[in-house]
């Protein structure tokens, strides 16, 4: 009974990386099978839930809608199985495994050194795996239990389950073009509110959506103001970038500024009434905390 299980939670792990590579190829050389076998497994398990969980043809592979809803189910079963396994057999002292994290380019390449600097030595047998994208997206990550942590930026309210550890915070910065060849950005607004007005004719370069975006539609809405949107972009680095290229004024953490190659192209705008700070820390789920291997990561914050 227990081997049926454990041949279950492999399979389910075998479902799981062919999500998130939809290549039978690449899927089975990451799970150390033959793509033969994998196809195999696949087919069974389509069997046993009487449901199509792939759309495939000779090129593609696709999730149908029932993967989709099978895939959360799965994630959700496979971190139970670890956490329960190393709870029964691993000693508080020497977890191994796998713990998952998402986060944005600029976070792994500032917060998430210091963090692994300080988790490697402790924990040298656990695998982090890492996720980068963009930061707006970090929470609905580990909702639905793509990852099992995060770092964010702390929203007004954290959704239901959802906790929070602080790591650092950045204040959120207008930004402007060193040199453009647009006249409007070289006849910038002073800081006075009797100048708002002028912001009307300020190209502006801001994300999709997101905390930044909340703010930054807050404050020209306090000023009566419509901002001229030139380009709405997915990625704290990609705003950097284009208001570098003088395309027009953008918003951002500051902690994305000092990181950024491009920051000496750019320099920050003195306005009349700052935005408030980004509040960047750990999320996960409390009841991600059973696991060992996410409580002992949650820990490097905890003991600060």
């Amino acid at each position: 009974m227990v081997h049926t299980q454990v041949m279950n939670v492999r399979t389910l792990g075998h479902f799981l990386l062919l999500c998130e590579d939809l290549n039978f190829g690449r899927a089975s050389r990451r799970a150390n099978i033959s793509t033969s076998a994998l196809s195999r497994n696949i087919r069974q398990l389509e069997t046993e839930l009487d449901a199509t969980l792939f759309d495939r043809d000779n090129r593609t592979v696709e999730l149908t809608p029932d993967g989709h809803k099978f895939q959360r189910y799965a994630r959700d079963a496979v971190q139970q199985w670890d956490q329960i396994r190393h709870e029964l057999t691993d000693p508080a002292d020497h977890l191994h495994g796998e713990v998952s994290l998402y986060c944005s380019v600029t976070a792994s390449h500032s917060i998430l050194v210091d963090l692994l600097n300080r988790f490697r030595p402790a924990h040298p047998e656990v695998e982090i795996r890492l996720q980068t994208g963009d930061p707006q997206h970090a929470i609905d990550h580990v909702l639905a239990l793509e990852e099992e942590l995060a770092i964010a930026a702390r929203p007004d309210k954290l959704p239901p389950g959802v906790i929070f550890a602080p790591i650092l915070v950045s204040p959120l910065v207008f930004i402007a073009p060193v040199e453009s060849a647009d006249l409007s950005l070289t006849q910038l607004p002073s800081n006075e509110p009797e100048n708002s007005a002028a912001w009307q004719q300020i190209p502006m370069i801001l994300a999709t959506s997101g905390i930044a975006r909340k703010r930054v539609d807050v404050w020209f809405r306090d000023r009566g103001v419509t901002p001229k949107i030139y380009a709405q972009v997915a990625g704290n680095e990609a705003i950097v970038s284009m208001v570098s290229l003088g395309l027009g004024v953008g918003v951002v953490p500051k902690i994305v500024l000092d990181n950024s190659p491009q920051a000496a192209r750019v320099h920050v705008l003195d306005v009349d009434q700052a935005l408030a700070p980004y509040d960047l820390g750990l999320v996960t789920l409390q009841r991600h905390l059973k696991n060992p291997l996410v409580s002992a990561f949650w820990s490097l914050l905890a003991s600060d």
